[in-house]
């Protein structure tokens, strides 16, 4: 419209010096630029988009086949439209990347009066993550070039890729194994189901210990004594906070931690056994757009800036999925991983301290580490005197850093294992402690 005004402008001038020439020329030139933002607004009101796409929830290497269909509700052509569906471009971008695109997610077409289009392309998920497909960008304008418009249309649909579980060999309930039952080195539970042997009474012993029997054998009164607890199951702590897992390793360093984390909670889950996940990561359901989407602007890098989900959020709270047992479980535990991204916000010291009271004292604490500080040190060895049954997974530690991160964890007692490799992930439970 600023065309517009200025072409008024040398009208009204054009007149008072009585150039018939330019005021011709003037009138021609207004004409044109109104059929101009005519056509345009005609060529981006009158268009819509549906997109179809059967696939909610996803494997790594499966893909899901989005189709755009792309219609024209008014009795005017529309000669020319840019259509983009918009994809994570980060994951797209990635080295190597989270996400392939197979076909044409981006193409130029046009569209005859009532007509349709329609646009077909295939997304390969490399990686596990939760992904936004869409809205739709729309670009079109006049035939002349001197006008355009873009519109912003459907709603994102989102798409959870579920994170590898590789099968645990060797899986056994021994002591010395990071997660499963635990023989608990001093008695803070007993197990009446499993008497270890007879004591003389105690004044103040319950009467449903005594043991009648040797009692009336002896002559005196004895009590029976238990074996302690067994810990059963397993509590997971992922640290999840950016600065423990440098960008030269990305992302490969976050998601082999995630598919251990995934592969012992199954491993724990198919025991019968109680599972729980406790992260300082993020969620990235809390980056969704809350607002809607504005559908209408005047630059293509306005649109795009509304297109995706949001890069940034301000929680600062633990996610945590509570240690119990069944397969559901373990499935709620998936979906937490499949989502969970890197985050600045608690630290693993932080994260522990918020948590401690859900943490359940006869399952075994599992932390899954990117860096070993003074900090995350100190943090187990609290837990393990508190009387936890800890152990720590190191995920991909060069051997510098390793024999670092070993002295500081062997001197709170902490019992550790090393996976560098996704190979690595099958053996965590078989190896022998590092």
């Amino acid at each position: 419209m600023r065309l517009f005004f200025i072409s008024l402008v040398v009208l009204v001038v054009a007149i008072y010096l009585q150039l018939g020439f330019f005021v011709y020329a003037t009138y021609v030139l207004m004409g044109v630029l109104l059929l101009s933002y005519y056509l345009t607004r005609n060529a981006v009101e009158n268009l819509s988009v549906r997109r179809y796409c059967v696939v909610e929830t996803a494997e790594v290497g499966e893909y899901a086949e989005v189709e755009l269909r792309i219609d024209n509700s008014g009795s005017i052509p529309v000669p020319w439209v840019i259509l983009e569906d918009s994809v994570p471009m980060d994951a797209l971008t990635m080295k190597p990347s989270k996400i392939t695109i197979e076909g044409e997610r981006m193409s130029i077409i046009s569209v005859g009066s009532k007509g349709q289009k329609k646009l077909k392309y295939k997304i390969v998920f490399n990686s596990r993550g939760y992904y936004q497909i869409g809205p739709t960008m729309l670009e079109s304008g006049d035939v002349f070039g001197l006008n355009r418009r873009y519109r912003v249309l459907t709603k994102p649909i989102y798409i959870m890729v579920y994170p590898k579980v590789v099968p645990l060999a060797g899986f056994s309930l021994e002591s010395r194994r990071p997660m499963g039952e635990v023989r608990m080195s001093h008695r803070l539970f007993e197990d009446p189901s499993r008497i270890s042997g007879v004591r003389e009474y105690i004044e103040g012993d319950a009467l449903n210990r005594i043991h009648w029997k040797a009692s009336a054998r002896t002559g005196k009164l004895h009590c029976k004594t238990f074996e302690p607890s067994c810990v059963m199951g397993s509590t997971i702590l992922l640290d999840f906070h950016v600065d423990n897992y440098p960008s030269e390793y990305e992302p490969y360093k976050s998601d082999l931690a995630v598919t251990a984390v995934a592969s012992m909670a199954n491993a724990v889950s198919l025991l019968g056994q109680q599972i729980g996940l406790i992260t300082n990561g993020r969620d990235a359901v809390d980056r969704l757009q809350q607002e809607g989407y504005k559908t209408e602007f005047r630059s293509r890098n306005a649109a795009q800036e509304n297109l995706g989900m949001k890069t940034t959020n301000d929680r600062l709270s633990p996610l945590i999925v509570e240690t119990r047992r069944g397969y559901d479980q373990f499935m709620q535990i998936r979906e937490t991983l499949a989502r969970v991204e890197l985050t600045d916000g608690l630290s693993f010291a932080q994260l522990v301290e918020e948590s401690r009271s859900r943490m359940v004292r006869d399952a075994t604490i599992v932390a899954v580490l990117g860096k070993v500080d003074e900090d995350i040190a100190a943090t187990l060895g609290s837990l393990r005197r508190q009387g936890f049954a800890v152990t720590a997974i190191l995920i991909r530690f060069d051997e510098d850093d390793l024999s670092e991160a070993m002295g500081k964890l062997i001197t709170e007692g902490i019992d550790t294992r090393r996976v560098n490799h996704l190979d690595d992930i099958a053996y965590v439970c078989s190896q022998e402690l590092v």
